[in-house]
C-alpha cells in the first residue's frame, strides 16, 4: 500500500518537514509533524483537540504553552543519546523557539483529558536493551504507558545498529484483547547516521486486505501502520538507524500490549 509509505519532503509544508495528521493517515489519532528551525526561528500553533510532545531530534530550544516556558537543551543528534522534551496539553497555544536553530519532532495523539504542561528530563528516560546478537537495539521509552502520564500518546525511540534488525520478532496492536493486545495505530518515522544510510521496514496483513509494505527507507521517511504484523526493520550493514514511534488508540486504558506472529512466538530473545 503506497499510501501508507511517507517519502520524505512529500508531505512538508512552510517550516515543517514532516506533517503527518489523522487526517493524513486515514485514521483517529495519531500525528507525526517535524519542525525545521533556522537560527533564532520561532513555530507558534494551537495544540488543538490534540495533546503533543516536543522532542528535539538535533539542537535545542525554549516551549512556551500555559504562561510557562520549558528550556530543553536537546542533543546534536538522534544518535546522542535520550533528549529532555516537553508536554504541551490540548486547547493551548504554544510557541517553540531556538536561538541555534534544529530540527524537532511533534508527536501528538487526539484526547479527552487536559494534563498539565510539563518537561521531561533527558537522565529520567528509561534506556532499555532489547534483544541480542543481530537483534539488539536500544529503546528510549520516553513517553511508554509505564514510563510518562499521558492521555492517550505513547512514543519511544529506537536506535539499532547497522546489519542488525530491530521491531522483530513481527508482532502486531490492532485489536482490544483484554490483558494480550491493545488496539493502537502507530506511526515509524526514520533518520540514519549516514547521509547515504537507509534500511527496510516491513508491515504483513493481519486479516484480509490488511496493511501490507516492504519499504526502502531513508533519512525523513515515514511508515504508517494501521494494522497488521510489523517488523522486521532491517538496518544495513554500517548503516545505525533511528526510528521514532508515534501510538495511540482508543482503549480506555493507555497500554502498550502486543502478541507475536504465530511464528515467532518465542518473544525478544
Amino acid at each position: 500500500m503506497d499510501e501508507l509509505f511517507v517519502r520524505a519532503g512529500t508531505t512538508a509544508r512552510r517550516g515543517s518537514a514532516l506533517h503527518i495528521g489523522p487526517e493524513r493517515a486515514g485514521w483517529s489519532y495519531c500525528g507525526l509533524r517535524v519542525l525545521e528551525l533556522e537560527p533564532g526561528g520561532t513555530a507558534a500553533f494551537a495544540t488543538g483537540d490534540s495533546e503533543w510532545i516536543v522532542l528535539p531530534l538535533n539542537g535545542g530550544c525554549t516551549v512556551h504553552v500555559d504562561g510557562t516556558a520549558m528550556e530543553l537543551l536537546g542533543r546534536e543528534s538522534v544518535f546522542g543519546g535520550a533528549s529532555d522534551f516537553a508536554y504541551l496539553p490540548r486547547d493551548a497555544r504554544a510557541q517553540i523557539a531556538s536561538g541555534a536553530g534544529g530540527r524537532f519532532a511533534l508527536a501528538g495523539a487526539r484526547c479527552e483529558r487536559r494534563l498539565p504542561a510539563r518537561r521531561g528530563p533527558a537522565p529520567e528516560v528509561p534506556v532499555e536493551r532489547r534483544g541480542s546478537g543481530a537483534s539488539a537495539r536500544e529503546v528510549r521509552n520516553f513517553a511508554a504507558a509505564d514510563a510518562f502520564a499521558c492521555d492517550r500518546l505513547i512514543a519511544v525511540e529506537v536506535v539499532t545498529p547497522g546489519g542488525n534488525w530491530s521491531s522483530y520478532p513481527p508482532h502486531k496492536h490492532d485489536e482490544h484483547v483484554p490483558g494480550q493486545e491493545s488496539e493502537l495505530e502507530e506511526i515509524y518515522y526514520f533518520e540514519f547516521a549516514s547521509p547515504h544510510g537507509f534500511g527496510y521496514q516491513r508491515v504483513s496483513p493481519s486479516r484480509p486486505g490488511g496493511a501490507d509494505v516492504l519499504a526502502e527507507v531513508r533519512t525523513g521517511d515515514a511508515v504508517l501502520v494501521p494494522d497488521g504484523w510489523h517488523g522486521p526493520s532491517i538496518a544495513a550493514p554500517g548503516h545505525p538507524m533511528y526510528y521514532l514511534n508515534v501510538m495511540a488508540g482508543p482503549g480506555e486504558e493507555r497500554e502498550w500490549r502486543i502478541r507475536f506472529h504465530p511464528d515467532h512466538t518465542e518473544g525478544y530473545r
